[in-house]
């Protein structure tokens, strides 16, 4: 059998992999503090738990629309006016099989072979791996902590080249955590509007970020951008991770192009999902979401102070995405080599940087504070153990 090139270019994730390496160990009897998933511990709020065992009642659950079920379309616009301040149309918005399925339908409708995108680096890895699948070359372009670890205009500006079709920008970030500041997305928008090129915008973790000094929630690229492509999901803010729910907004150009990709790759997200996921824009699901958000708040304090006591700088703090970046560089150890030692010496699995891209992939760690308070303090302390006798 002849395995494609396509398949045979795209790398193992792995903090997916890591994250089966702490798997066996427990099928040996270890005890392993998982902090190698964004994966939240909460779950789905209850009233979505409630719904889901409604609509699981024997009924017939037949295919919904391939662009969603139309009351979920109308209140995820709605959440975007009421949380965001932003009018979007539900015409415009695709709900998909999670945040994944949407960034496969947004690349297969936008890249062609030889077009370039410019992404981030670190970033998420599965973004760069979509769109090469289609035939882009990624243009990945080396962040500091200086600039957040995320694209400014002026990088963008300097990556950019005749080929250039798009760009793709997390924020916040995975795996760092940080988020652009609303200027400069604004001014990375500008720019590639300008130059004709689509822009793709990661708001998976944007209702977990930090609200302002007056309480406002951070606002979503469509405030300054209108005709941008942002891509989120029920999977971070709303818990529902194994659920594989998300959504896109689009412009109105590009959502019959998105109705037959989704015809053709998907039919359609799943039908018990979609009803089930209704009951998380309830006043009382929403209050839950905000209560997990100042939640992950406090264990993002309590991980920043252990990482600092045990001596594993953070070079920049987060401020959305349950998610720390940390610099094992002192170590004498690779990331990769951080890694391994941790899980197998210390039981604490984490990720390292080779998953985020080229440029911190030796010096950096991941580790995801989605697990619970206990589960943090015991890895902070495990790890305390394992630098200790590095030293």
């Amino acid at each position: 059998m002849r395995i494609s090139r396509r398949a045979q270019a795209v790398s193992p994730f792995y903090a997916m992999e890591f994250g089966k390496q702490a798997a066996a160990l427990e099928a040996r009897g270890h005890r392993v503090v998982k902090l190698s998933i964004g994966e939240p511990d909460f779950g789905a709020p209850p009233a979505v738990l409630t719904a889901m065992r409604e609509v699981m009642d024997g009924r017939p659950l037949t295919y919904t629309a391939a662009l969603g079920l139309p009351a979920l379309r109308q209140a995820i616009a709605r959440f975007y006016g009421d949380r965001h301040g932003v009018d979007v149309d539900p015409s415009r918005v695709v709900v998909t099989a999670g945040a994944s399925a949407a960034l496969v339908l947004a690349a297969a409708a936008l890249v062609d072979p030889g077009d370039e995108v410019v992404i981030g680096d670190p970033s998420y890895p599965c973004n760069r791996q979509i769109v090469e699948s289609f035939g882009a070359r990624v243009t990945l372009v080396p962040t500091t902590a200086e600039t957040r670890f995320q694209l400014d205009a002026a990088s963008v500006r300097a990556s950019w080249t005749e080929n250039t079709r798009g760009v793709m920008v997390a924020t916040p970030s995975n795996p760092t955590g940080t988020s652009v500041p609303a200027e400069e997305l604004a001014a990375i928008c500008r720019l590639a509007r300008e130059r004709g090129a689509w822009r793709l915008i990661d708001e998976i973790y944007l209702d977990l970020s930090d609200h302002d000094d007056r309480g406002r929630p951070p606002r979503s690229a469509l405030s300054y951008d209108p005709d941008a492509i942002v891509v989120n999901s029920f999977s971070k803010y709303f818990g529902m991770t194994g659920w594989r729910l998300g959504w896109c907004v689009v412009p109105d150009a590009l959502v019959p192009a998105m109705e037959r990709l989704a015809q053709n790759y998907f039919l359609c997200a799943s039908a018990p999902a979609q009803h089930a996921a209704l009951a998380c824009f309830t006043p009382e699901s929403l209050a839950v979401g905000e209560a997990r958000r100042v939640e992950f708040a406090q264990r993002r304090a309590l991980v920043l102070d252990g990482l600092d006591r045990i001596g594993l700088p953070v070079p920049v703090p987060p401020d959305g995405a349950f998610y720390v970046y940390f610099d094992v560089g002192r170590t004498g150890l690779t990331s990769w080599e951080f890694c391994e030692r941790a899980l197998q010496e210390a039981g604490v699995a984490l990720t390292p940087g080779r998953d985020f891209g080229t440029h911190t992939a030796d010096t950096h760690v991941r580790l995801s504070y989605a697990a619970s308070t206990d589960e943090l303090r015991e890895g902070i302390a495990r790890l305390g153990t394992f630098m200790a006798a590095l030293t």
